[in-house]
Parts: structure tokens; C-alpha cells; sequence
């Protein structure tokens, strides 16, 4: 069940990079520059370390960008020179070596992450499982609202959210912003 959930997590994430453009996928759509492919090269960034190094599985996949000198975020964004399917590549090698490990060792196999505080560091495989699918889970939500904000391609093909004309959501918005706005005057005063 868990792999099953790890997984469903890695293809949602996924799934929000389908029709989008080039320049779309890589444009920083926050003020901290979250994008859509660096979403996915960061996941895949994180696989590669928990599933490798913490069970002294190494991928033997070069990541330059935690290399000693690397510039700060370097894994959170694609360089021009960084193709849209050499980072899909990465995130499907990097899924493949965590399945790999996955299937080798017990849930209740030992590991140890380095880069956690030494009272947190010692770990089983079952706490990386329920670990890294959580923090996937947490950047596919922000790759649907990037996408939404992108394109207004919203939630995934499970039909999680209600069926809706745009206007009908432009109706729906206008209600919120009318409760927002109405609450706001009452709590602070009629300041908006």
C-alpha cells in the first residue's frame, strides 16, 4: 500500500507537466521561483538520496547541483541547457532506483540520513516510504496550483473537483472574494 500511494504521488506530480509549454514548464510562477520542471528535478533529486545513499544505495547518477559549490536552489530549477526529457529521464531513473530499493530491503530496514539532526538520522525503510511520499504529495499540490495559475488546468483526472464552466467558477471566485472581503471589514474594523 505504501509503494502503491509513493507511486500514485510521483505520477500526479508528473501528469502536471502533459500540454504545457516549453517556456511554461521552467517559468517561475512564485516570488521564490517555483516552477513546474523544477518541481520534478527536485523530486527526483530527493528520491535519488533517500532511496540511495541513506540505505548505502548509491544510483551512481551525477547531481552537479549538490555538489560542494553549487549554487543555492540549483536542484529547484532547469537550466536552459537542461531538457524537458533529460529531467523527465531523471525522475524516471531516480523512481526506478527507489523501486529497486523498495523491493530489496524489509520495511523494517535500517538507514541513516546524514543530513538530518543526529537524533532524527537513524530511520527504516517504512519511514522513508511514508517520508518522501508525503513530501511529494506536498509538491504535486503545489505543481496543481503552478498549473492552474499557468493554464487553468486544475486538479488531476479523477475528477477531484466539480464539474464547472468558467464562468461559473469566475462566479464561485467572486463569491469568496465577497466572504473574504466582508469578514475582513468585520474583524479589523472596514479595513479590507
Amino acid at each position: 500500500m505504501l509503494h502503491r500511494y509513493l507511486d500514485k504521488q510521483r505520477q500526479a506530480l508528473l501528469a502536471k507537466l502533459d500540454g504545457v509549454d516549453e517556456h511554461d514548464v521552467r517559468w517561475p510562477m512564485t516570488p521564490s521561483g517555483t516552477n513546474l520542471l523544477g518541481l520534478i528535478k527536485h523530486v527526483a533529486s530527493n528520491e535519488l538520496g533517500y532511496f540511495g545513499e541513506v540505505f548505502d544505495r548509491p544510483s551512481n547518477v551525477p547531481l552537479p547541483w549538490f555538489a560542494e559549490g553549487a549554487e543555492i536552489n540549483a536542484d529547484m530549477w532547469a537550466t536552459a541547457e537542461e531538457s524537458r526529457e533529460h529531467i523527465i529521464a531523471l525522475y524516471q531513473q531516480a523512481a526506478a532506483h527507489a523501486d529497486a530499493t523498495i523491493q530489496a530491503l524489509s520495511l523494517e530496514s535500517p538507514g541513516r540520513v546524514p543530513w538530518w539532526p543526529p537524533d532524527r538520522e537513524q530511520v527504516t525503510l517504512q519511514q522513508i516510504m511514508v517520508y518522501v511520499t508525503a513530501e511529494i504529495a506536498r509538491h504535486a499540490g503545489h505543481a496543481d496550483i503552478i498549473r492552474e495559475l499557468i493554464d487553468g488546468a486544475a486538479g488531476d483526472n479523477d475528477g477531484n473537483l466539480p464539474d464547472q464552466t468558467a464562468q461559473e467558477w469566475a462566479s464561485y471566485r467572486s463569491r469568496l472574494e465577497e466572504a473574504a472581503t466582508e469578514a475582513a471589514q468585520r474583524v479589523d474594523g472596514g479595513q479590507p
